[in-house]
């Protein structure tokens, strides 16, 4: 609680206003009563107000979040969010990964726990969602050059089956990963009763992107369909853009795993002057770390029977131009400018970022725009993770060769 200065700026009352759960007119009233007599009246405020923040986060730890995908660039960061905030975490992870998670948040003690799942979309997972209070689904296949049946077949069966178990287990609250991939369509308007107009028989013969924008957008169809007829389990679909930022803290990538580094390996690629495609080839990002806090947000909106249906487009409220980005590497790292691409190189697009109704995310989340990060440190933040794995890397020995974007699908 805010102390009250004598000198300050602040109204008295403002002081007071905290102590009476923000009403004006009782905080000005108190200033009327005689001082001893307003100390007698506020402490049972001031008691109550203690014990409501202490069974809040005590709750909150009680709660056990179920998060898919822990190994990956947003899963971690969920995890890693979720674990600051109190939560206790259950997240699945595949094969060898497993053991990776642990050691990446074994700071949290047994707030954490590793579970495997080595294929989501069949796996029953119903032992793992005991004493699960909510369900964040972040896994997802990735854009790749697998065949696209099988890009398709990972984002629609595996989560329409996490859903569907997490219903089964009692589990009312969902939040979903899904992407603005799902939302563009050649109209060019981005609301969140838009849609990616791919079909089913366009994703099976599509490139390894549009497979991946048609597979994600299939999927999330089938959630809303699967909400439609479930009305009393409470879902949130997120749709973020291509995502940029550092890793989690402790989040180690033991050996060249260039698909580790997820969407990040756009910015990798400007440290290489190898010739082949060095950015995006569509507009439009946002920071790992603001999304990763609507995810977290997300689980203490209201349901949607008060706020409507929560479809939430995300991006970043700052310009994301490349040409600038990469400046800005030249400038905080003068040692790399002999590695760096050109920046005159940089694509130039009719815009440098989304423009969609953060006011909404908002409302439902809590999450603020103008409290997300900036471009620059987006960019700083992500070059200085990225030349930390790459300096563990060279300690061991191994050879860096930086790969293609075609190599994975971008």
């Amino acid at each position: 609680m805010p102390c009250y200065q004598p000198n300050s700026n602040r109204p008295k009352w403002k002081y007071f206003e905290h102590c009476v759960s923000g009403s004006p007119m009782l905080a000005k009233c108190l200033l009327t009563i005689r001082p001893k007599m307003r100390i007698i009246l506020i402490q049972p405020c001031i008691l109550w107000l203690f014990l409501e923040a202490t069974f809040s986060n005590l709750n909150m730890s009680a709660q056990q979040i179920f998060v898919t995908g822990a190994n990956g660039f947003l899963g971690s960061h969920v995890i890693h969010q979720l674990l600051e905030k109190s939560y206790r975490v259950r997240g699945t992870a595949r094969g060898a990964k497993v053991a990776l998670v642990r050691e990446n948040f074994a700071s949290y003690g047994d707030k954490f726990e590793a579970v495997l799942v080595e294929n989501i979309a069949m796996d029953d997972i119903s032992e793992h969602l005991r004493g699960v209070h909510a369900i964040i689904h972040v896994a997802a296949p990735i854009p790749s050059k697998r065949d696209p049946k099988v890009i398709l077949d990972g984002a629609l069966a595996g989560t329409l089956d996490v859903i569907r178990q997490a219903e089964k287990a009692g589990i009312r609250k969902i939040i979903y990963t899904s992407s603005m991939a799902t939302v563009r369509n050649p109209s060019g308007s981005l609301t969140d009763k838009d849609w990616n107009p791919a079909t089913e028989e366009e994703t099976l013969v599509a490139s390894p992107y549009a497979a991946y924008m048609g597979a994600k957008t299939l999927a999330e169809k089938a959630v809303w369909k699967f909400a439609d007829e479930h009305k009393h389990v409470d879902i949130t679909v997120l749709n973020p853009p291509c995502l940029f930022g550092p890793f989690v803290p402790g989040f180690r990538i033991p050996k060249p795993d260039y698909a580790a580094l997820s969407t990040n390996l756009y910015i990798y690629q400007w440290l290489t002057k190898k010739g082949g495609r060095a950015f995006p080839k569509v507009l439009g990002n946002a920071d790992i770390r603001d999304v990763a806090r609507i995810h977290v947000e997300a689980l203490t909106s209201d349901p949607e029977s008060s706020v409507g249906r929560k479809r939430l487009l995300i991006a970043s409220t700052h310009d994301g131009n490349y040409k600038e980005a990469v400046l800005f590497v030249a400038d905080a790292h003068p040692e790399l400018r002999d590695r760096l691409v050109d920046a005159n190189t940089a694509p130039q697009f009719p815009a440098d970022k989304f423009l969609v109704d953060l006011k909404r995310v908002e409302d439902v989340t809590g999450v603020k725009a103008d409290s997300y990060y900036t471009w620059k440190e987006t960019i700083l933040d992500t070059i200085d993770s990225l030349l930390a794995v790459e300096r563990s890397w060279a300690t061991q020995g191994y050879e860096i060769e930086i790969p293609a974007l075609e190599d994975y699908g971008l």
